[in-house]
Order: structure tokens, then C-alpha cells, then sequence
């Protein structure tokens, strides 16, 4: 059996108390928002992870904390990725990452919250590595989620990674000073429970004259998707934006989304205003874009059952 590497310490008397993966692995400051506590290899490029997911949370447990969200599922992916690029792939602290595609397909019905926080398994299969000059630049790898043995969830992830001179070169300066960028206020939200959510802090839409489009709110104060400070649009603000466009788009029918396939095609900047659209419906299957400008920054279909 292959040794699961942990975070943990003991204490007289008592057997290991397991800890999370350092935050620096997964990209996070707030140690409350650190999803994996550990890893093994399997095989070649493939591993196992293990990680543990909270019964309450502002954002990736529903409102009443009866169920899990699917975004936490693409959160622990994504993280997923981060730590083995580092932990494994001798990615060095301090790259800076670029998230290019996103996919995860979830089962509701095994997604309730249980009397205890969830303990998830997830296994991982390194499908791709790019190297240049020896080193790896990228991976796309696949992620099978599994709750007490069942499967709950699959996802796939495409990162790149730079390191941060060329990151500056490629963001043309915009990196210099965050905090000199002249932001937009964040603009009244849509009410809460039309785009499924509790609190209004948590809205990223707002009304917008033209039918099925809606303004971004971005708050770069938000605790979870502005968990560090970024020079840009974090893609899992974009992914929950499409998430609430489904909901907005949905109305009284009250579409819930259960699955994700997301393109992230360049940047979305903080100074400039992006909006939201439906751009096509097949069934439940909705098609969201995001554009900045003439460009379209993001794309993702999400599919989604009847609440």
C-alpha cells in the first residue's frame, strides 16, 4: 500500500491528528479554505488524494447546509492540481498558474451533508505533462471523486504556470500595484434567493437592461474568491458567476446546476466591466459567456436539473 503522506502530529495518549497540505501548495492564505490533507502516488502520474470538506460554508455548502455544491467539487480539483504540480512535478513556490480549462460532472443525490464533515477521496490521472527544456510547464489531468467508495464526481483540469518575471512581462505592467488600480464600485445585486444564494455579499450579477445579460459585481474584498490579492478576475468567481447566471436565467423554473465545462480563454480584469449572457439552451443545458469588451474571457456550459 502506498504510504499517504499527511500533515499531521501526535500526542501522548492519542493517535495522529491529521492536518491540511500547506496552504502555499494549494494557493491560499486562509487555512479555513485548505480542502486537502494528503497524498500518495499510485503509479506513474497517478495519485491519490485525500481531503476533508466542511459541513458549513459561506459559499460551497447550500444555504441551509443540507448539501455539498458542485464548485466545492471543482475547488477540490483545482487545489488538487496546485499540489501535485508543486509536490510532485518540482513546480517552484511563487510560479504564478493559469487555469485554461475546467470541467466537473457531479451526482447530487450522493452530495448531502452528512453528521460529521465529508471525507473525500479523489484519484488522480496526470493525462499530459508539457515540458520545455526539461522542465514541466503544464498538466491536464483527471480527477475521479469518491465519498465512502462511491464515485460522486469526475473532473478534468488544463493548468500552465509561469514563472513570475515572464508572468509580469505577459501582464504588461499590471501587476506593479493592485491596490493603484481604480476599481468599480460593486453595483446593486440581484436579490440573493434568485441566483441561489443567502447573502447579498455573495451576488456577483446585477441587472442589466438587455434580456439575459447582467453586469458583474466584483468585490475584492470577498473572503473566498479574493482570498489573496490577484491582479485579475479569479476563474472560480467566474465559474459561480455562471453558476447564478443559470439560476437568473432559470427564473421560476429554478434550474440547479450540477456539472461544469469551462473554457478560460485570456484575462478578466479588475478595472474594466465584464458581463454575463445566456448565449444558448439545449434542454437543461445552458451556454454562459463572459465578455470584457469585444472579448470573450470565459465560456462554460453548465448543465443543470429542475429544483
Amino acid at each position: 500500500m502506498p504510504e499517504l503522506r499527511q500533515f499531521a502530529q501526535a500526542r501522548p495518549g492519542s493517535g495522529p491528528l491529521t492536518a491540511t497540505v500547506p496552504r502555499e501548495y494549494v494557493h491560499r492564505v486562509a487555512v479555513a479554505e485548505i480542502l486537502l490533507t494528503g497524498w500518495s502516488r499510485t503509479g506513474a502520474d497517478r495519485f491519490t488524494i485525500t481531503a476533508q470538506w466542511p459541513r458549513a460554508h459561506q459559499l460551497h455548502v447550500s444555504p441551509d447546509r443540507s448539501a455539498y455544491e458542485p464548485l466545492l467539487v471543482a475547488e477540490t480539483v483545482r487545489q488538487c492540481g496546485a499540489l501535485l504540480a508543486h509536490a510532485e512535478y518540482e513546480v517552484p513556490l511563487g510560479h504564478q498558474f493559469v487555469l485554461q480549462e475546467l470541467s466537473v460532472d457531479t451526482r447530487p443525490e450522493h452530495l448531502a451533508v452528512g453528521a460529521a464533515p465529508a471525507e473525500p477521496v479523489i484519484d488522480i490521472t496526470v493525462a499530459e505533462v508539457r515540458r520545455r527544456a526539461g522542465r514541466p510547464t503544464a498538466l491536464r489531468y483527471d480527477a475521479a471523486v469518491r465519498l465512502g467508495g462511491e464515485r460522486v464526481a469526475t473532473g478534468r483540469i488544463a493548468v500552465s504556470w509561469t514563472n513570475e518575471s515572464v508572468y509580469r512581462r505577459l501582464r504588461g505592467g499590471r501587476t506593479a500595484d493592485v491596490g493603484a488600480l481604480r476599481l468599480p464600485r460593486p453595483l446593486p445585486p440581484l436579490p440573493a434567493d434568485t441566483v441561489g444564494r443567502a447573502l447579498a455579499a455573495d451576488v456577483l450579477l446585477s441587472p442589466d437592461a438587455r434580456p439575459g445579460r447582467w453586469r458583474l459585481r466584483v468585490d475584492t474584498a470577498h473572503p473566498v474568491f479574493f482570498d489573496h490579492p490577484l491582479d485579475h478576475i479569479p476563474g472560480m468567481l467566474l465559474l459561480e458567476a455562471a453558476r447564478q447566471t443559470v439560476r437568473a436565467h432559470g427564473g421560476q423554473e429554478r434550474l440547479v446546476p450540477v456539472s461544469f465545462h469551462a473554457m478560460f480563454h485570456q484575462y478578466a480584469e479588475l478595472d474594466r466591466p465584464v458581463w454575463t449572457e445566456v448565449s444558448g439552451q439545449d434542454g437543461t443545458d445552458v451556454q454562459v459567456i463572459a465578455l470584457q469588451g469585444e472579448s470573450m474571457v470565459f465560456e462554460c456550459l453548465v448543465g443543470a436539473v429542475a429544483g
